[in-house]
């Protein structure tokens, strides 16, 4: 996996039902290196920091693998890197090859994959479309945050190197198709509950479905 572009945004204030809100979903790419803080992107606007930011969501990676099917979609938009609200725009991420807990080395973090990317109200604004929340979940390839265990430089060329695969996990993709699917794969549900590198909210949700399911038995 390669860095192709790294992408912050400026605050920008959009109507949302019919309310003024600021987001920092305008990603845009940088001319330097980007740097990556325990909770944060350094420079990158979080306006909402209940579901952005923080330590398992300091920053948003995104494959330039998808982007034809995006383009395809929405052939007249504007687009650029970082239009899909990544911070990193990454050639070679694979949602289905990478899994929750992986540390990869990038410039001179260190970084662990967290939780996939869960689409929002502000990105249908952003790209003036309500269907594009059923597509992006469709279609499956969500991308991924991720938590800095060392903080450090990120640049454009930038390679990842993995440090420690995860064992016993699941991948992104799986997470991402558990958080949305009606019938909830058991074992999947079992990994994920255990797994730390999974924010113990979302853990707790997804545990209430796990204990349904053992009580029907």
């Amino acid at each position: 996996m390669k860095i192709i572009s790294t992408n912050i945004a400026k605050p920008t204030t959009i109507l949302l039902n019919g309310k003024e809100v600021t987001t920092g979903i305008y990603k845009t790419p940088t001319k330097e290196p980007i740097y990556l803080e325990r909770e944060q992107v350094k420079g990158d606007e979080i306006s909402n920091r209940r579901v952005h930011g923080g330590e398992f969501k300091a920053c948003y990676l995104f494959s330039t693998d998808h982007y034809p099917y995006w383009k395809n979609l929405y052939p007249n938009t504007n687009w650029n890197w970082g239009m899909l609200g990544e911070n990193l725009s990454i050639e070679g991420l694979d949602e289905t090859k990478i899994n929750v807990g992986d540390v990869y080395k990038i410039g001179t973090a260190l970084v662990q994959v967290t939780q996939p990317r869960e689409p929002c109200s502000t990105f249908s604004v952003k790209m003036g479309s309500q269907a594009i929340l059923k597509q992006f979940i469709a279609h499956g390839k969500p991308g991924t945050y991720v938590r800095v265990l060392k903080e450090g430089f990120v640049a454009v060329n930038d390679t990842f190197e993995l440090i420690d695969r995860a064992e016993n996990s699941l991948t992104i993709a799986e997470l991402f198709n558990l958080i949305f699917s009606k019938e909830k794969d058991q074992e999947l549900l079992a990994k994920a509950v255990y797994n730390d590198a999974i924010p113990q909210r979302k853990r707790d949700k997804l545990k209430t479905h796990l204990i349904t399911h053992l009580k029907a038995k």
